[in-house]
């Protein structure tokens, strides 16, 4: 066994281990799982350019950056799709800047390869045993059971990655907060990034968390029971003022699989207060109100996403639904205080 550097960057990804619970590196016969923590170095930069910290900070890496990494799943449409190999190999690929790596199977034509990873040895506590995220969560509820009133859920799904779910979260954490209500943010499902919870937090949500407090590096092909027991921890934790509000983005799009099993869950769809909806064009958004209708037998209280930026896109879409739109990128608070506030 090794000592680490202190010269390393201690990924988001692995935000649930604490510095001085690593006390060394070593190579084992141990299969890799998601959420084991190995030390490695940048060996050959690609996609990724940078690297997210535990407190948020971006850094910029270059060949022989080492660091803590955390070995995760990825679906990512726009990107990869990735999953952790099956044996401990030398070499992997970054799926992402919060620092998981695993083994790219599928690549986006328009994105670079990968950047790679030399793996250096696991990250070992001070008993010899390999360090796992999903080991240590940061979200421990004291309540079991739900009290039937509790802070009001305001969900945001969307027709896929990168379609302004998270702009759209944000603006209802600013106008809720904006009206003198206190804002939890949280999203349940995706790849572990701070930068999305942070611009929540941003907009005045607080305490504010996700997936990744609970020591999942991601969410993709996590079981069902994983899946509602994020959702229902966090509820249990943080939502049990009925004066508050619960601000929840859902990653990726509603055809995903993580998505589809918490919309079909009555879990989730008995604590919906307001629906929003985010989409990158008109006919995106069309389309994806027939499959929340058809297939979670949902409609959403408002639209918004990319799309909402533009009044073309407004106007085409207007044509189809008579459901409100509010621009997340320029948010108005009365448009937006109807919505919420159900006026």
């Amino acid at each position: 066994m090794k000592k680490i550097s202190n010269t390393l960057i201690h990924c988001s990804a692995a935000l649930t281990v604490k510095p001085k619970q690593v006390k060394s590196y070593a190579f084992s016969e141990k299969l890799p799982e998601p959420g084991d923590v190995v030390y490695g170095e940048i060996q050959r930069l690609g996609q990724h350019s940078s690297l997210e910290n535990v407190s948020g900070r971006i850094h910029m890496i270059h060949n022989g950056s080492k660091g803590l990494f955390v070995f995760g799943n990825r679906y990512a449409p726009d990107y990869f799709e990735a999953f952790v190999p099956e044996n401990l190999t030398q070499h992997v690929d970054l799926l992402s800047r919060s620092g998981i790596i695993g083994e790219v199977r599928a690549k986006n034509a328009l994105v670079k390869d990968p950047t790679r990873v030399k793996i250096l040895g696991y990250a070992i506590d001070d008993e010899d045993r390999v360090l796992n995220t999903r080991n240590y969560s940061l979200v421990k509820p004291r309540a079991v059971n739900k009290k039937p009133k509790r802070a009001k859920l305001v969900l945001v799904v969307g027709t896929a990655m990168n379609s302004g779910k998270s702009m759209a979260a944000s603006a209802c954490c600013w106008a809720l907060s904006s009206m003198g209500y206190n804002v939890r943010g949280s999203k349940v499902t995706g790849t572990a990034s701070l930068q999305d919870i942070l611009h929540m937090n941003d907009a005045g949500a607080y305490p504010y968390l996700d997936f990744t407090h609970l020591g999942h590096p991601s969410t993709y092909m996590l079981s069902e029971e994983d899946l509602l027991d994020i959702f229902n921890k966090i509820d249990l934790k943080h939502c049990n003022s009925p004066s508050n509000y619960w601000v929840v983005e859902i990653s990726d799009g509603i055809g995903q699989r993580e998505t589809a099993i918490l919309l079909d869950s009555d879990d989730v769809k008995s604590r919906i207060d307001t629906l929003i909806f985010a989409a990158g064009d008109a006919f995106g958004a069309v389309g994806g109100l027939q499959v929340l209708k058809d297939r979670f037998g949902l409609e959403p209280d408002a639209i918004s996403g990319v799309c909402s930026s533009s009044p073309l896109h407004i106007r085409e879409l207007q044509a189809y639904t008579n459901i409100p739109v509010f621009n997340s990128a320029a948010p108005d608070l009365k448009i937006l205080a109807d919505i919420l506030l159900k006026r």
